[in-house]
């Protein structure tokens, strides 16, 4: 009997061990990363992580040839790197295709030269894929959002590299409150953000491109 017993509680352990191990690979194989880079990427993040399903959103560079780049060096030209951000989120919850809709509806896809008061290369759109799956949706979100707008589309879709973590002052900076010195005087790092954001008129132009379809423009405008 103590054979019979000591049987059984091995194999329900086993299948104990085997579910908690289908149910680990399940909910890794849910969550995916998207890599976009949309202008400034504060701005990115804050609105992205509005998103549900979105787990977190990372800001940092991508794109170019230099390691380990300083935000310094990238808003300063010559790296290639864009200003990006690593979007972290649960396809169960939301699908790529529905954040790719997203990005193109938050941002001006017809400015080749950077995002409403960010000029310069590293202030440029694009989309960054990691295998072919990632730039069929990208092609296809690109194809449709052109439709869509009537206008032409200069995005890119590039091939992903490494990305590189901007440093932690970039990092929910639309959260932050720790008071600061700007040009509109003292004021809390998060009470900055949104005065940076009205007056580089991002809303404003995403609102006139994209009327209703833009989905983060109300908050701000």
């Amino acid at each position: 009997m103590n054979r019979i017993a000591n049987l059984k509680m091995s194999l329900l352990g086993g299948l104990i061990a085997v579910g908690a191990a289908i149910t680990c690979t399940t909910a890794h194989a849910a969550t995916e990363k998207l890599l976009v880079a949309g202008g400034c990427f504060w701005c990115v993040e804050s609105d992205f992580e509005s998103v549900s399903g979105v787990s977190g959103a990372v800001s940092g560079f991508a794109g170019g040839a230099s390691a380990n780049p300083t935000y310094k060096q990238v808003t300063k030209g010559g790296t290639g790197h864009y200003e990006a951000v690593e979007i972290t989120f649960d396809n169960a919850t939301v699908s790529r295709d529905q954040l790719l809709n997203l990005f193109f509806r938050s941002v001006d896809p017809t400015d080749a030269g950077g995002q409403f008061c960010d000029r310069g290369d590293s202030y440029r759109t694009a989309i960054f894929y990691a295998n072919d799956a990632q730039k069929a949706a990208a092609e296809a979100a690109k194809a449709d959002a052109e439709k869509a707008l009537g206008q032409k589309i200069v995005t890119p879709i590039l091939p992903a590299g490494p990305f590189y973590k901007a440093d932690a002052s970039h990092q929910d900076y639309y959260k932050g409150s720790k008071v600061i010195l700007t040009r509109f005087g003292p004021k809390k790092q998060s009470s900055a953000y949104v005065a940076y954001r009205q007056a580089c008129g991002r809303d404003d132009r995403v609102h006139q491109l994209w009327g209703s379809e833009a989905p983060f423009t109300k908050k701000y405008r």
